[in-house]
C-alpha cells in the first residue's frame, strides 16, 4: 500500500480542472496549522514536483504531498465527493484523531 491514494472520482475531477486551467493534472496536499481542529488540509494544482515529493498516481492524475505534510497524512486517501452540502475534494485520513464539521481541519 502506498503512502497516500488519490481516488478515481477525485483523479477524474482534478483532469477537468487541469484542464481548462491548461495545467499539468497535478493535485498538491498540504497540512497547515490552523483550522478549527489544529491542522487544515490545502488543496490546488501542482506546476512541479518537488524532490522531496510523495506521488500517487490514478488514472495518469498525479497526488503530490510534501514530506513534512506525509507525516500528518500518511495512509489517506483523497476523494471528491458531491451531495447536498456541495461538492469538495475530501481527505480520508486514518491518522485523524477528531475533525470539524466542515471537513477540513483536524486533530491528530
Amino acid at each position: 500500500m502506498s503512502d497516500i491514494q488519490l481516488t478515481e472520482s477525485a483523479a477524474k475531477r482534478v483532469a477537468a480542472i487541469a484542464a481548462r486551467q491548461g495545467k499539468p493534472a497535478m493535485l498538491r496536499l498540504s497540512v497547515e496549522g490552523g483550522g478549527c481542529s489544529g491542522f487544515q488540509y490545502r488543496f490546488g494544482l501542482a506546476d512541479s514536483i518537488e524532490p522531496e515529493d510523495t506521488t500517487a498516481e490514478t488514472d495518469g492524475v498525479k497526488l503530490v504531498v510534501d514530506n513534512i505534510s506525509l507525516d500528518l497524512v500518511r495512509g489517506a486517501a483523497v476523494d471528491y465527493v458531491e451531495d447536498l452540502g456541495g461538492a469538495a475534494f475530501k481527505v480520508q485520513n486514518p491518522n485523524a484523531a477528531s475533525g470539524c464539521g466542515c471537513g477540513s481541519s483536524f486533530s491528530i
